[in-house]
């Protein structure tokens, strides 16, 4: 069964958001849209907290978020538990983000990528696997622990 992944985007990342569609599409992976669906002036929380719920939930491995700069969809996928959502501007830093930090959302800043630079990052990021080892307990420190906050 192929793997789905939610994506979603408010007004500033709506139509890179379509042609990521189409590609995850064209790799296999069952997507799953959030919106937005048009290019009319969106709140970005309105579509990272489903996307960040599902991954926070255990219903998905991991997701992907668009707005103009990333920072607010990271901001809001962020406050979710066992997220671990990446701003992510190069195939370097998706590398990154995935073997080190185990990055399981996705946040691409549509203002300032091309839609081809957008699918190597997509590609690289789908594609590293966690490195684990010495990143394992980094990662279980960003978790709170109950009676922590």
């Amino acid at each position: 069964m192929a793997e789905k992944i939610p994506i979603a985007a408010d007004h500033a990342g709506y139509e890179m958001k379509a042609r990521l569609v189409a590609h995850l599409q064209s790799l296999g992976f069952e997507v799953e849209d959030h919106g937005t669906n048009s290019p009319a002036s969106t709140d970005y929380a309105d579509y990272a907290h489903p996307v960040a719920e599902e991954v926070s939930s255990g219903a998905v491995k991991r997701g992907v978020l668009l707005c103009g700069t990333g920072l607010g969809m990271s901001y809001a996928a962020n406050r979710h538990a066992h997220v671990r959502a990446a701003v992510v501007w190069t195939p370097e830093i998706a590398e990154l983000s995935r073997r080190h930090n185990d990055a399981n959302v996705l946040v691409l800043p549509s203002r300032f990528l091309s839609e081809s630079d957008a699918e190597k990052i997509l590609d690289t990021w789908l594609n590293t696997p966690f490195e684990g080892g010495r990143h394992v307990p980094r990662v279980e420190k960003i978790e709170l622990k109950e009676g922590s906050e």
